[in-house]
């Protein structure tokens, strides 16, 4: 077999989960519900953000805060500060794509 398969978590309850990294990418999935958010933080790596389902709201270094809806793909530079949260009554799905995955990054 060539492919490798991963999964993820269907769920309606927070989800928190790494699905792969590597030195070229690393994958991450979140679910949300209504109230939930993610520490601030700043990013590890170049962030691509892939709404799955609900609305996702976030705020990056100081501008306001921004509503994005299911479809929506936010490329987030490195080291931007983030501040990601659901404050929508539909469950909030994404997934985070980080390239090249920060293990790369972090060790030149």
């Amino acid at each position: 077999m060539i492919e490798t398969k991963y999964s993820y978590t269907i769920s309606g309850s927070k989800v928190i989960e790494r699905i792969m990294e590597d030195e070229h990418v690393a994958i991450n999935h979140m679910i949300l519900p209504k109230g939930e958010g993610l520490p601030e933080h700043y990013s590890n790596s170049n962030v691509y953000m892939i709404v799955a389902g609900g609305i996702i709201t976030i705020r990056l270094n100081d501008q306001e805060e921004h509503s994005y809806p299911a479809g929506s793909i936010l490329a987030i530079p490195y080291k931007t500060k983030m501040n990601v949260y659901n404050i929508h009554d539909e469950t909030l799905e994404f997934f985070v794509v980080k390239a090249p995955g920060p293990k790369m990054i972090n060790n030149k």
